[in-house]
């Protein structure tokens, strides 16, 4: 019996001891699969990092791609380590001032002395040291004060600076688009930053972490900014484009006025041109009407563009008014060039075709006025008796100054309708001479070759009574006669074509010569010498006065 309860007592152990081994078991089983079991969370937890950290080189390489945006914000994080910097210096520095005694201390009070100058130095560098991120990419481009239209040329202008101002708005919204594709990248980046934040147990992304999160404030709120002046940017655009439209579209209307109100001029001054030239015949008279005529189409279009564009003409008068004194003194020669010419022009003394005598500096130039511009008579020098005994030049080109009308001696052969002068021959004969008989022949042989003109000039001078007083109206030949120390001197004058004197002159002559070599009781005088010569044997050989 007691045997059969020992079996019983001994089989109870063991059975209690199995399930204690068993229960060891189950427990040592449960601590290594939980301790596996965290293992592998720790390396999945790993690996999910890891693979996060590979997303953000990927996103940091499109962060980069925005170097205008990066590169500003990247300034000013270097302006305020800068600044950071200089503080702390700058603090140390005061206290090493005041309690700084020993040599290290001083020696560190020089060379924190010497680097707060070089901080310094790079602070005024920085392009946005004093500013918020981004203030020149956030900062649109200015508009100064846009000019007013008031003429057709600042047309041009208007629509340069409204080409210019959409320009800038352009490059502005273009600034706005990167900045809104680099905060999309930053955002993404922010987010996998808080994925890493919940699964960063060590805090080893912290000051990361924090930074992007700044970074991420910081472009968000330049993104706000530069919205927000982009509206009202845009607003102000759309201001001036339309008050300069409308200032151009006033200027086209006013210029399309002008342009209707010149042409007429034209026309009407086109048809006053054919007027004059069907009823002036004269060729001079029609070259000088027709030069009035553009001179005053110009001069009054000159007016209507004047009185249309200066809005204040007292005003422009009061400023011409002080410098009409300056500039008359300066330019007395061009005024009264000027002066001269209205004084031809509206006087009429001298015209377009006339010959006439100049006298410049001791010279005499005779010649036919080729032109008569605002400043200046243009003449051909002629052939005429001034070029042949004076000048001996003739076929020039001679400039005369209008002033000249007023200070110069100006001799007009042909003024008015009188194209016609006296000129003269003189002839001297001996006092043994028939002298009726010359003074005779010289006056037939003058009447012969000018009577045309003399006809001519008649006629003339008949026309000039209405506007001239004139008393002496003999138009024949005249003859006269006076005793020189050689013999009697005998002057014929007679009326000649202005512009042919020395051909009618030559002819005479000639036939004065032929009629009194005819003549027996005419002699022609000319200075003579007589030798008288005591000696026979020089009587033999003829004297070298004898031989010429």
């Amino acid at each position: 019996m007691k045997k059969i309860l020992l079996l019983l007592v001994l089989t109870s152990y063991l059975l209690l001891a199995q399930d204690v081994i068993k229960k060891d078991t189950s427990a040592d089983k449960k601590v290594t699969e939980k301790e596996s079991s965290q293992q592998e969370e720790e390396q999945l937890r790993k690996n999910q990092i890891s693979q996060y950290a590979s997303e953000l080189k990927s996103l940091e390489k499109e962060i980069d791609k925005e170097k205008v945006w990066m590169k500003s914000y990247a300034s000013y994080l270097t302006s305020l380590e800068v600044r950071e910097n200089l503080e702390e210096i700058r603090t140390r520095i005061e206290y090493l001032r005041k309690k700084g005694d020993t040599v290290s201390e001083k020696d560190e009070l020089a060379a924190l002395t010497s680097k707060e100058k070089i901080l310094a130095s790079q602070i005024e560098k920085l392009k946005e040291k004093d500013s918020a991120p981004f203030s020149k990419l956030l900062t649109p481009s200015s508009i100064d004060v846009v000019p007013s239209i008031t003429n057709p040329f600042d047309i041009f202008t208007g629509i340069s600076l409204i080409k210019t101002l959409n320009t800038d708005y352009d490059d502005y919204i273009k600034r706005k688009e990167e900045l809104t594709e680099l905060l999309k990248l930053i955002r993404n980046e922010n987010k996998i930053y808080e994925e890493i934040e919940l699964l960063d147990k060590e805090k080893a992304y912290k000051t990361q972490i924090e930074y992007k999160k700044k970074q991420l404030e910081r472009f968000e709120t330049a993104l706000d900014t530069i919205s927000i002046t982009a509206d009202v940017y845009q607003k102000r655009l759309e201001i001036i484009e339309i008050n300069t439209n409308k200032e151009v579209q006033q200027q086209i209307y006013r210029l399309a006025k002008i342009g209707i109100v010149i042409l007429i001029v034209f026309i009407i001054f086109f048809l006053l041109k054919l007027v004059v030239k069907k009823y002036i015949t004269d060729n001079e008279r029609f070259y000088m009407a027709n030069k009035i005529i553009t001179f005053s189409n110009v001069t009054l279009v000159i007016l209507i563009l004047f009185f249309n564009y200066i809005e204040n003409v007292s005003y422009l008068v009061t400023i011409l008014g002080f410098a009409s004194a300056g500039i008359a003194i300066a330019m007395k020669d061009l005024f009264m060039s000027i002066l001269g010419w209205l004084v031809m022009v509206i006087g009429g003394s001298i015209h377009v075709g006339d010959r006439i005598r100049v006298d410049m500096d001791g010279i005499m130039y005779v010649g036919d006025v080729m032109d008569i511009s605002l400043l200046r008579m243009t003449l051909l020098e002629d052939v005429t008796l001034t070029s042949v005994k004076t000048n001996r030049r003739a076929g020039r080109i001679i400039f005369v100054p209008n002033n000249y009308v007023f200070t110069k001696l100006i001799a007009n052969y042909t003024h008015s309708s009188l194209k016609t002068v006296w000129d003269g021959v003189s002839i001297t004969i001996t006092f043994e001479s028939n002298h009726k008989k010359a003074m005779h022949l010289c006056k037939e042989i003058a009447k012969k070759y000018s009577k045309g003109y003399t006809d001519i000039t008649r006629k003339q001078l008949n026309k000039l009574r209405s506007q001239y007083s004139l008393k002496n109206t003999n138009v024949e030949p005249r003859v006269f006669s006076l005793i020189e120390a050689n013999g009697l001197f005998i002057d014929v004058w007679y009326l000649t074509n202005a512009y042919a004197t020395l051909t009618l002159r030559s002819v005479i002559s000639t036939e004065i010569i032929d009629a009194f070599n005819k003549e027996e009781d005419i002699t022609i005088a000319y200075p003579t010498q007589k030798i008288n010569i005591q000696s026979s044997k020089l009587r033999s050989m003829p004297s070298e006065e004898e031989m010429v």
